[in-house]
């Protein structure tokens, strides 16, 4: 079943314009639309699957981020990447925190907790996912604990949240976005990954960007989405960084749902990152701050 937005999520305003039909191309094949806020021009999934029923649109194979598969190219060049970008983000954090309290929220299969312990980070990580907590315990030695786990952390405890590619995936987004400011200590840093559908490779691909990734993807963020979000809650945006390896996946799994040219996703990539200047990278990382009380 699916359910309708009346209201956009982040201004509240009751009315909206369709900008894409978006297929889902990992499960289930089915086509869902994109709106956009005639208010503030947010672009969100709606309708959506109602929130039992959103976990069977994650069971794929083919959701690297849950994956330990290697199978063909766009996996093997993903896992690659990952080895090296999960190290530049544990150096990230180490430079915008003396602290080492931290909170990962969509932890996965744990690959950027064990780094972070293996570099003296103490830390909770949540998932959603059963599947995907029993293999960063037996595979990479973290225990996570379920998302649900977020609503019973105490507050001004974590020096760093972070959400790599997850506010995307957020079912209640303003609700779950107080609670985790709440748990940020008033110096803390939250650093949220997210696509960016002003890059270069989403606006070639259009419907076909990977990144939209509907259903799962309710949300389709632009710098600008992420200042209003920001103000809602008493953060301040202090930086925006690239993602400069995400237009190459990107672009790639976008030329396989075309039934295109993978080298010609690579050269996408490649001009993505080219035109990407200040705001328009593939994927971006914005970190904020708690406004000083």
């Amino acid at each position: 079943m699916m359910k309708t937005i009346a209201n956009c999520p982040v201004c509240q305003h009751s009315h909206y314009s369709q900008v894409l039909e978006v297929k889902d191309h990992s499960v289930s094949g089915e086509l869902f639309k994109i709106v956009a806020c005639n208010n503030c021009g947010l672009q969100y999934t709606n309708p959506v699957p109602e929130e039992a029923l959103i976990g069977n649109y994650y069971k794929s194979d083919s959701y690297v981020s849950h994956s330990s598969s290697k199978e063909g190219l766009i996996n093997r060049v993903y896992h690659v990447v990952r080895w090296y970008s999960l190290r530049k983000k544990v150096k990230l954090i180490g430079k915008l925190s003396a602290g080492r309290n931290l909170l990962d929220i969509g932890a996965g299969t744990g690959h950027f907790l064990k780094v972070a312990k293996d570099k003296g980070w103490r830390f909770v990580g949540l998932e959603p996912d059963a599947d995907a907590r029993s293999f960063a315990k037996t595979s990479n030695e973290v225990d996570l604990l379920p998302i649900e786990q977020l609503h019973n952390q105490i507050d001004g405890q974590f020096d760093v949240i972070t959400m790599w590619h997850v506010l995307e995936h957020v079912y209640h987004l303003q609700r779950d976005l107080e609670r985790i400011v709440k748990l940020l200590k008033e110096d803390g840093c939250l650093v949220v990954a997210v696509p960016n559908r002003l890059s270069y490779d989403a606006r070639k691909y259009q419907a076909f960007w990977a990144a939209y990734d509907v259903p799962i993807h309710l949300y389709h963020f632009v710098p600008d989405d992420m200042r209003r979000i920001a103000s809602i809650h008493g953060l301040v945006l202090v930086n925006i960084l690239p993602m400069p390896f995400d237009s190459f996946y990107v672009s790639m799994l976008s030329e396989k749902y075309k039934n295109g040219n993978i080298i010609r996703g690579i050269l996408t990539g490649l001009k993505s990152n080219w035109l990407a200047k200040d705001e328009f990278w593939s994927s971006q990382i914005y970190i904020f701050k708690k406004k000083k009380q």
